[in-house]
């Protein structure tokens, strides 16, 4: 038995007797001395390499992702007897992590501060003696309202960090009731609860029920001081929305970690939008637990048990 790791990412996962590990370059065709391959594990993979193995790979029973969205390996045409699995949870504390940082740095305004520094000035008005919850601007997370749009394993390890500064977290998830400690609301509820608000965090996946779902409607219906944070996908944001939002103050601020397209290309007018933070798609890139996720599975083949995170 094979499997193919990817050589985008060190990988030495354990597992059963009798399984070759061969590695690959994700970016390239699956060469044909790997036809025979049963798993294979993407991890930054081109579409012409997944590609070439939906139509070589004739004995593929799994198709093990390390990322949590799994959209192109469900749009490169495997068959209906190759298992998917998502890398759901592989990313909590990475993203988790980013976003905290993105938050923190717009409440504490560290853009300004940088600016600051670039020029050599003390800014006495970014420091010094503050209010706490000055009218109009959010400066801590204490008793501040966090609403995450998307709340699978990233949104409730989240949840946890953003409670330990004393924020209200609700999550919006399929399903309403409790997670984690945390109530969750379904989207149709999302209306009623954003005038309400401070921090939107959004971590959705990319399909045609999310696109541009964060748009202009919900721009308005933000308080003035509102934040918005997306690390879910680029194309959930209408980013034209955005970018009038910030021009005429209707939020106060915005991070994001990901954009429609990706590279955002130079000219584009976000660059220069105010209070916008942007990262290259850097809130995740380090599946934690890649390792153990791969050997579980493979295992669960073997045995003919359920799969953890299977893709829907």
């Amino acid at each position: 038995m094979k499997i193919l790791l990817p050589t985008t990412t060190p990988l030495n996962p354990e597992l059963p007797d009798g399984w070759e590990i061969a590695r690959v370059d994700a970016r390239e065709e699956i060469p044909a001395e790997h036809y025979d391959a049963q798993v294979l594990v993407v991890w930054g993979a081109s579409r012409r390499h997944l590609a070439s193995a939906a139509q070589n790979l004739q004995d593929l029973r799994l198709v093990q992702s390390l990322a949590a969205g799994v959209e192109g390996i469900q749009a490169a045409g495997f068959g209906p007897n190759t298992l998917i699995a998502t890398g759901a949870g592989l990313h909590s504390m990475t993203v988790s992590e980013h976003t905290l940082a993105m938050l923190l740095a717009l409440l504490r305004r560290l853009p300004a501060c940088l600016e600051a520094q670039a020029e050599s000035r003390w800014a006495s008005e970014l420091g010094g003696m503050q209010e706490l919850r000055p009218e109009g601007r959010l400066t801590s997370l204490m008793e501040t309202r966090v609403l995450i749009w998307g709340f699978g394993e990233i949104g409730q390890h989240l949840a946890t960090l953003l409670r330990s500064f004393g924020a209200m977290v609700t999550g919006v998830a399929r399903s309403q009731g409790e997670r984690a400690g945390t109530p969750v609301i379904t989207s149709d509820r999302v209306p009623d609860e954003l005038p309400r608000t401070d921090v939107l965090i959004t971590i959705l996946p990319a399909s045609d029920a999310t696109r541009r779902v964060i748009n202009a409607e919900v721009f308005e219906a933000l308080p003035e001081h509102a934040l918005v944070v997306n690390v879910g996908r680029g194309t959930i944001l209408d980013q034209q929305a955005l970018l009038e939002a910030l021009r005429s103050g209707s939020i106060a601020g915005a991070g994001l970690d990901v954009t429609d397209p990706e590279p955002l290309p130079a000219q584009d007018p976000l660059w220069g939008a105010p209070n916008l933070l942007i990262t290259p798609h850097a809130a995740g890139g380090r599946p934690v637990g890649a390792n153990e996720r791969i050997r579980r599975n493979v295992q669960a083949l073997v045995d003919g048990t359920e799969l953890l995170h299977p893709a829907r």
